[in-house]
């Protein structure tokens, strides 16, 4: 019996695994700093993915720069409004880890050596909740929360 080839397969399902993003991806704007490769694979997963993580990496890095240290986390004035969300730097990284996971294999492995970078500088700048509430430990799931969320908050 013959056997179909691993790239009609992946054709036949549309997934973009190990295939390289057509020429006219490379012709639009850079991504954040990633490279022109993982730019174009991050504008061809779909359309407005790219400037999201472009947006996404600015709100993270301009936590990072920061004065002061410790730096101390802000709760969102509106956590249930998508756009005030994102004013916790743990919801920022929440949505970047769930973007790392959308995309693909050449832009999640730009975006993944983007994050641990900034990941190590935000361990160092932080502070670990040495009393966290038992509600900030778990999700609606009651799966445990990622540790960027089990770091101090300002009080208020």
């Amino acid at each position: 019996m013959p056997r179909r080839r691993p790239g009609a397969l992946r054709a036949e399902r549309g997934t973009y695994e190990d295939r390289r993003p057509p020429a006219w991806a490379r012709e639009l704007p850079p991504v954040d700093r990633l490279s022109p490769d993982a730019a174009a694979a991050a504008h061809w997963a779909g359309p407005g993915r790219a400037d999201e993580v472009a947006d996404l990496l600015g709100r993270y890095r301009n936590f990072l720069r920061r004065s002061g240290s410790p730096l101390l986390l802000s709760p969102s004035p509106c956590p249930a409004c998508p756009g005030c969300a994102l004013d916790d730097v743990a919801v920022v990284r929440d949505e970047l880890g769930d973007l790392y996971r959308a995309l693909p294999p050449v832009a999640r492995t730009a975006l993944g050596r983007a994050l641990r970078e900034l990941d190590s500088r935000f361990r160092r700048r932080t502070l670990p909740d040495p009393d966290p509430p038992p509600a900030g430990w778990a999700d609606w799931s009651g799966r445990p929360r990622a540790w960027w969320h089990r770091r101090l908050y300002e009080d208020g």
